[in-house]
């Protein structure tokens, strides 16, 4: 019997995401036995400040890619948010399984949900629900780039910092330390709390973090038998379409030298023509951290070339001066 052991964070997220790895591989192969090692990051242990001061590259992904290379793990499953454009030498990003919902998700207190159902606004998209919010009202977020489209919108918000767990934000928000707050939708339906959501916010009020809402599931490169089996084995849990786009989105922020300190985001997905050639449309923006500056383009091309249209991307939202903005 063949035994695997797969690298994870130890949030419920990451254990969520890790056992659905885990249960993928054994559906493929049920001999196959597989075990967790549970690793704390550096962006575990850090809680009292912003992941931007913080700064630095693979906050939530050095201890666990470091597993990997040591041999304690032969497996490692991330956030594909959470992981550098650029890994270690020795890995690779072998699978890159279906994603789920990219967007960002708006949550409210039931006190605010009861007073904006009064005003009818209950049913609103997430820009309308973030219009009707109290003047200075409490949102949660440490995301600069989520930070920089709400003050878009409201620039009059207080942005409070949030940091832990989803279940962490969630006490806090239901105890009436927030008003709102904004969180990755994905993560939210993973653990079966979709039912806190108020609204979605469409793609077009808000950009997610490149690669939100996809997993990335890292091996070592096959320099042995063993590791080319194993890299067999997790490969057939790639889906091409996630792994197209989420090519382009991490293109697009390489490019750019995109990091938790980087005010930026892409989303990117696949749409057919005439041609019966696979196309693909990508749109980023980079912004200023009062959200009084957003700059945003978009690009269409061919699949295939995925990595090429990120970048060039990149280089029309430089053109435009993005290049001040991320200084």
């Amino acid at each position: 019997m063949t035994l695997l052991r797969i690298a994870t964070r130890g949030s419920k997220l990451a254990l969520w995401q890790a056992e659905h790895i885990r249960a993928e591989l054994i559906r493929h192969d049920p001999a196959l036995q597989v075990e967790l090692l549970v690793l704390k990051t550096q962006g575990d242990r850090i809680l009292d400040r912003a992941l931007s001061e913080i700064g630095g590259k693979g906050l939530f992904t050095k201890e666990i890619e470091e597993a990997l290379l040591d041999g304690r793990a032969d497996v490692a499953v991330h956030s594909m948010k959470d992981l550098p454009a650029h890994g270690p030498a020795g890995l690779v990003l072998a699978a890159v399984p279906p994603r789920e919902d990219p967007r960002d998700a708006l949550l409210l207190t039931p006190a605010i949900c009861s007073q904006l159902a009064q005003a009818g606004s209950s049913a609103a998209a997430a820009s309308q629900l973030i219009a009707a919010l109290p003047t200075g009202a409490r949102v949660g977020t440490s995301s600069l780039r989520r930070i920089c489209q709400l003050k878009r919108l409201r620039p009059d918000l207080e942005i409070l910092p949030l940091r832990g767990n989803v279940d962490t934000r969630l006490r806090k928000l239901l105890a009436g330390e927030l008003d709102a707050m904004v969180l990755a939708a994905a993560g939210l339906c993973r653990l079966g709390l979709g039912e806190h959501i108020s609204a979605r916010f469409a793609l077009s009020e808000m950009l997610p973090a490149c690669g939100q809402g996809a997993m990335a599931v890292q091996c070592r490169l096959g320099e042995t038998a063993a590791d080319a089996e194993i890299l067999a084995r997790v490969r057939q849990l790639s889906d091409e379409d996630t792994a197209t786009a989420t090519t382009a989105e991490r293109a697009f922020s390489l490019r750019l030298g995109g990091s938790c300190q980087t005010p930026l985001g892409a989303y990117a997905h696949l749409t057919s023509d005439d041609s019966n050639q696979p196309q693909l449309q990508i749109a980023g923006m980079v912004g200023s951290l009062d959200g009084a500056q957003i700059l945003c383009a978009a690009q269409t091309g061919l699949a295939k070339d995925a990595a090429a249209l990120g970048e060039q991307l990149a280089d029309q939202l430089l053109a435009l001066g993005a290049r001040e903005l991320l200084k």
